[in-house]
């Protein structure tokens, strides 16, 4: 059971209610909604915003849906590849090339474990929101120079 539907049974059980407080709250899940659903087709670069996100429990919930889905007959354990494991995360989102960590931090964090396996990573001196296009560029430069091995020699 994922994380969401613990969190539906639980408050169908306590008979709780769920309420978004301001208006604010209220436009920015209209909002969401809505770019989710206007930009759903297109096929440039992905801007990917996490909320209350983070990497093992999104690893953890998606090996539950896989172990349900060889309990239910869907799919049989020699099925299981990385492929499947990839389109089973939360979002079934490409590799990522490069990761840029402007919090001054030199880790994860968490933060996209299973899809940072071959990035590569950048940690600027410059934090946000003080990184800008000429950062930006930098970041780029140096990723250029990298010699991407994708685990090889």
């Amino acid at each position: 059971m994922t994380s969401e539907e613990k969190l539906g049974e639980a408050l169908k059980q306590n008979k709780n209610t769920i309420e978004i407080e301001g208006d604010l709250a209220k436009k920015v899940l209209k909002m969401i909604d809505e770019v989710t659903e206007k930009t759903k087709d297109n096929t440039g670069p992905i801007f990917n915003i996490c909320v209350n996100y983070g990497g093992r429990p999104e690893i953890v919930d998606t090996t539950k849906k896989i172990c349900e889905m060889v309990k239910n007959g869907e799919i049989s354990i020699d099925d299981i590849d990385e492929d499947l494991f990839t389109k089973n995360l939360y979002q079934d989102l490409p590799a990522i090339d490069l990761m840029i960590r402007t919090s001054g931090e030199i880790r994860l964090s968490n933060f996209l474990l299973w899809q940072n396996a071959y990035a590569e990573f950048y940690f600027p001196e410059v934090e946000f929101p003080g990184f800008d296009e000429k950062e930006f560029d930098k970041a780029l430069e140096v990723f250029d120079k990298r010699n991407r091995r994708f685990g090889g020699q």
